[in-house]
């Protein structure tokens, strides 16, 4: 028990320096949180041999509420803000798949045919008709 009144003590300091900001990152806080709750799961199993029923039961539940902490998982990542500069004419020509001498028509059944393999109604992604889109525009307004 001294030793559960040490680490208790050692904590309130921890956030008491810290001003309540964590400053463990996510990856660190689930390491730290397994590491807990094994010694606590380890401590209970030591202390069920001995006899000692109170102190097993409140290291059991205190490794099982560590344990469901370890697996949290946090908010959803941000997505990755559009790029701000323009596509290129080559980047355009790759996506298309078209070559530098590709006329109007070649490249609008290039598009065409792409989009039907990846329009959103069809299965695919808004991203990437959003590419598709771009890149023939930039082809177009080349011509």
């Amino acid at each position: 028990m001294l030793y559960l009144a040490l680490g208790g003590a050692a904590l309130t300091l921890y956030l008491w320096v810290t001003s309540g900001k964590p400053k463990l990152k996510r990856r660190e806080w689930r390491f730290i949180t397994g590491a807990a709750a094994l010694v606590a799961f380890t401590a209970a199993a030591f202390a069920g041999t001995r006899g000692a029923w109170g102190p097993t039961i409140v290291l059991i539940v205190l490794g099982l509420w560590l344990a469901s902490t370890t697996r949290q998982v946090g908010a959803p990542a941000k997505p990755a803000p559009p790029r701000s500069s323009s596509m290129t004419a080559g980047e355009a020509r790759h996506i298309l798949g078209v070559g530098e001498e590709a006329g109007r028509d070649e490249i609008q059944a290039a598009y065409s045919r792409l989009m039907r393999a990846v329009h959103p109604d069809k299965g695919g992604t808004a991203g990437l008709a959003a590419q598709l889109n771009a890149a023939r525009d930039r082809l177009l307004k080349t011509r």
